[in-house]
């Protein structure tokens, strides 16, 4: 039976700012692309432009023939999840949105997958080339266009949803029941210590590393539900090494399954129509069948070339006054520097990253206590410090300067409300988890593309690294508190060309030891 594959995005230079969407549909069989749309639409947000980007996409399917099943693919986790009715829509400004799109085709005929941005290259051009469009003062223009023609061929995608480690472990399975192996009939046996008979997909670059390779060189709370265990961000975490991780000595690279994809949630504002053509010659890969789908994968041996990955070593500022006190300390506080226990500690850092010699650039937080770590850690490797607004640490509202216990006892509904949902702001108003979420990624996609094949020192705050890393790994929000991270700790993450990740280092503080 025919399908459509309807692959959509939208983008905001400023979210809010210039924003446009794109959209492309095509045939699941052939992967000819049949229809485009595209649409320059003022000032809006990012979820605005990709909502208007779906709407336009089902349109355009519709259009076509409107009998037909329609796969949807999209890189925004947010809009994927709330369309497939998974995720409440809880803002809005989304309802009538994804109400709308919701309309266009009767229930069970549209299903949706989430994919990582690099396989949704013909929408992002299309989009872009309607920003590009819009701030000049124009429109999108068909003729003019060249998104199909710059697309490449897909790299094929992980069997199972991102961050599937069950379908990683049956994919291996298979692999070794058929004797698929890269080059040979058979597993090839492993060098001693090595861990591993073959490389993983995706990794080929990248073996078992140590952290010299990483260059993540010897991140607030335990997770575990106590009244300083509980906060996720807040700089509340102990300068302790306890579940740190330290001792361990090599950072492996993970199989491509077990690495994951982003998620992404905001808020939106406003809405636009769209335009369609009719094309063809693009090469988008066709859809396997299900309500959730990904691409058969073939064995580990064929996998692409990705190149170097950009390496992203993230260490937590040293400590503040606060720190050793477990107070909620974002970035609507009361900006303190570093201690005297701070700056040894960055100075070890520095210490430890000379001795390695990997980091290439430093990027760090506009607060006071990030500035001041990297200000610290770059005079020790010569480099100069980048500014980056989006690593900064989230906005605690009312709580900032407060314990967990103080919070309990003050504003304990607003307290449970924002432990269950990520998407609650603390009291007063603030910055919830999920907003912080949005603004970490779309951070690390411009990092990403800053840094290719480059080792970066990103020097944050604990709801930024553990968000990057939650990302990273495919896990819940509530996973936030369930990390140890500790003051100047370091943590890495290394992010390939097919959109996956890999976890390589995790709240190292070997450092800090005499």
């Amino acid at each position: 039976m025919r399908e459509f594959i309807v692959e959509a995005d939208g983008g905001s230079r400023g979210n809010p700012g210039p924003a446009g969407y794109g959209a492309a549909v095509s045939d699941a069989a052939t992967g000819e692309t049949l229809a485009e749309a595209a649409e320059f639409i003022g000032v809006a947000t990012n979820n605005v432009a990709e909502y208007q980007g779906l709407i336009a996409g089902l349109r355009a399917a519709h259009a076509l023939d409107p009998g037909v099943p329609v796969h949807v693919r999209m890189d925004s986790k947010l809009v994927i999840e709330q369309m497939s009715g998974r995720w409440k829509i809880k803002h809005p400004a989304m309802k009538p949105l994804a109400a709308e799109a919701g309309r266009i085709y009767p229930p069970g005929q549209v299903t949706y997958e989430w994919i990582p941005r690099e396989r949704n290259k013909h929408a992002d051009r299309l989009a872009n080339e309607a920003m590009d469009a819009g701030t000049k003062g124009g429109q999108w223009s068909p003729s003019s266009s060249r998104a199909a023609l710059d697309v490449p061929p897909a790299v094929p995608e992980p069997s199972g949803p991102p961050g599937d480690a069950a379908a990683g472990a049956a994919r291996a399975r298979e692999a070794l029941a058929q004797g698929r192996t890269a080059g040979s009939a058979r597993p090839q046996a492993a060098e001693p210590g090595s861990g591993s008979a073959h490389t993983p997909r995706g990794a080929a670059d990248a073996p078992a590393s140590t952290p010299e390779d990483t260059g993540a060189h010897p991140r607030t709370d335990t997770g575990t539900g106590t009244d300083a265990g509980s906060v996720s961000d807040s700089d509340t975490a102990s300068a302790s090494d306890s579940g740190s991780g330290a001792d361990a000595g090599t950072a492996s690279t993970a199989d491509a399954d077990l690495r994951a994809a982003r998620s992404v949630t905001a808020s939106a504002t406003s809405r636009a129509s769209a335009t369609s053509r009719a094309s063809a010659g693009s090469t988008g890969p066709a859809g396997s069948t299900g309500a959730v789908r990904a691409a058969s994968a073939p064995g580990w041996s064929a996998a692409p070339d990705l190149g170097a990955p950009a390496t992203f070593v993230l260490l937590r500022h040293g400590e503040t006054p606060l720190t050793p006190q477990k107070r909620f300390s974002g970035s609507g506080g009361t900006d303190p520097s570093l201690s005297d226990a701070g700056r040894e500690q960055a100075r070890r850092v520095a210490d430890a990253l000379a001795r390695r010699g990997t980091v290439q650039a430093v990027v760090a937080s506009p607060l006071a206590r990030t500035r001041e770590t990297a200000g610290i850690v770059a005079a020790r490797l010569g480099l100069d410090v980048a500014i980056e607004e989006g690593l900064r640490e989230t906005d605690f509202g009312a709580w900032e300067g407060l314990t967990f216990g103080e919070v309990r006892e003050r504003h304990p509904d607003d307290l449970t409300a924002w432990l269950g949902d990520p998407e609650v702001r603390p009291t007063g108003g603030g910055e919830s988890f999920a907003e912080t979420a949005e603004r970490i990624e779309a951070t690390r996609r411009e990092l990403v593309a800053a840094y290719a094949g480059r080792t970066v020192l990103l020097v944050t705050h604990v709801t930024p690294i553990k968000t990057l890393l939650r990302l990273a790994l495919g896990a819940p929000p509530e996973s936030l508190f369930r990390m140890e991270l500790s003051a100047a700790s370091l943590s890495a993450v290394a992010y390939y060309a097919d959109g996956n990740a890999s976890v390589r280092l995790f709240n190292d503080t070997s450092h800090l030891r005499p």
